[in-house]
């Protein structure tokens, strides 16, 4: 879980480190934040995207923030306004990976 303060901070930044050793195509992790009513569906739809489209359709407006999908030694890093969500929304993170969603998941909880 993670929590944020939207008088603390106004932006966040989300850094993600694969530190696995296998490649984006065989284990690709990513790190996409939605409503947690659309999460599972934008990450099903995801899926059939492909790796070239990071496992998230473009412009999908069920998500709010992701970073590339990367493979093991590499990382990448997303940033989004906390004026673009809701004090005391349902929002759920997540890896957009083929497969990953039950498992590689959880809460994020905006605070005033």
């Amino acid at each position: 879980a993670l929590t944020v303060s939207a008088a603390a901070c106004k932006t966040v930044a989300i850094n993600l480190k694969h530190t696995g050793k296998l490649p984006r195509n065989a284990m690709g992790h990513n790190w996409v934040l939605s409503a947690t009513e659309n999460a599972q569906a934008a990450a099903k739809d995801g899926w059939a995207t492909g790796l070239e489209n990071q496992y998230f359709k473009p412009n999908d407006s069920r998500i709010s923030a992701g970073t590339k999908t990367i493979g093991g030694g590499k990382s990448d890093s997303v940033s989004f306004n906390l004026s673009d969500l809701k004090v005391g929304g349902d929002y759920t993170f997540f890896c957009s990976f083929v497969g990953h969603f039950a498992m590689m998941k959880g809460k994020f909880t905006i605070t005033e």
